[in-house]
């Protein structure tokens, strides 16, 4: 179940790489480092990710060529949407490795799940009430 989660946490961080690179593409000028920071730290969380994998004695997933992106980003301001997108989708996979992991490898996903919440905020300019968990995410917002 561990290795199951940490190979989610992999796959989004691939994701997540490849559509920071389409931010960045489109970013304006004012949030360029923004968007750079945030993928190197993308990048970062996937190498270690990749090398837990490998300490389980698993074979860590591959990127995929391309990724399909969940809307059109033809501006910056689409740019700005996706990377909200993209850390909510990260906090989401971190949040399922939360529950799986233990000890340090826990304290690691929390860390990375807070860190994706946080770059979220940022991007989108407000907070949800339950980063990471899109079923409490979208009751509070509802008003469930």
């Amino acid at each position: 179940m561990t290795l199951d989660a940490l190979q989610a946490a992999l796959a989004a961080e691939h994701a997540a790489v490849y559509g920071y690179g389409v931010v960045g593409g489109r970013i304006g000028s004012g949030r360029r480092t923004e968007a750079r920071e945030a993928h190197d730290a993308h990048r970062s969380r996937r190498d270690a990710l990749a090398r837990t994998v490998r300490d389980l004695g698993g074979k860590p997933v591959v990127a995929e060529a391309a990724y399909a992106l969940p809307f059109p980003v033809p501006d910056a301001a689409t740019a700005v949407k996706l990377a909200a997108v993209l850390e909510d989708r990260v906090a989401g996979v971190y949040s399922d490795l939360v529950r799986a992991a233990a000890g340090p490898l826990r304290r690691e996903a929390a860390g990375a799940l807070r860190e994706a919440a946080v770059r979220a905020v940022r991007w989108r300019g407000s907070s949800v009430a339950f980063p990471g968990l899109a079923e409490l995410t979208t009751s509070a917002r509802e008003g469930v």
